[in-house]
């Protein structure tokens, strides 16, 4: 009788283990688990830059930014000349020609003077116009051809800066696509430094 009873014994504390065991380990699966901070792998880290600040601390954008507006300047100058050199020859005509027909007789010559007038006038009219097309082309492909030199300077220096692959992705912000940031990834004084380093040395 003794010996049963040890054994009943032994057989519930055994079976007292097991439900205990059970319970804790239903509890953890029922925990809600406590909010924390999500952390971000090297992988998936997005860092951001000003791009106006680029534009107006980045030594070589302003400099490409000065040659651009002297090539525009130049090009206003162009056309502003060809502008006033063709209201002098209109000017010329109109004098030459405002008392044709005045006293009711014009001469086979003077038609002929004044159609010739007329057709050179337009001729310098489509030629102006022609200048100006060919000079907006011209300052909008310089535009696109340096600024085209700018973003690649930026893309190898940013290629450098993240050679340890820090972040998967970098962005100039923009307020029309980005409605929040966390300031704690902008680069942009980083970028502006090593940008101006960089282009100091090949000065």
């Amino acid at each position: 009788m003794k010996n049963i009873n040890i054994v009943i014994t032994s057989i519930l504390a055994i079976a007292v283990a097991v439900l205990f065991y059970m319970q804790i380990s239903a509890n953890k699966k029922n925990a809600t688990p406590t909010a924390t901070k999500p952390q971000n792998s090297k992988g998936c880290l997005i860092a951001y830059f000003e791009m106006d600040s680029i534009e107006s601390q980045y030594d070589y954008y302003k400099d490409v930014k000065k040659e651009l507006d002297k090539k525009q300047l130049e090009a206003q100058n162009m056309l502003a000349k060809k502008e006033n050199e063709n209201a002098n020859i209109i000017r010329g005509y109109q004098n030459k020609f405002k008392d044709l027909g005045a006293n009711g007789n014009v001469s086979d010559a003077e038609k002929s003077a004044a159609m010739q007038a007329q057709q050179h006038v337009a001729e310098l009219e489509k030629d102006l116009q022609q200048s100006r097309q060919e000079l907006a082309n011209k300052v909008s492909n310089d535009v696109r051809t340096e600024l085209s030199k700018v973003k690649e300077k930026i893309e190898a220096y940013l290629k450098d800066y993240n050679k340890n692959n820090t972040y998967a992705f970098i962005f100039s912000n923009s307020t029309d696509m980005i409605y929040y940031k966390d300031s704690t990834y902008n680069i942009t004084n980083d970028l502006i430094k090593g940008l101006n380093e960089e282009y100091k040395k090949k000065k």
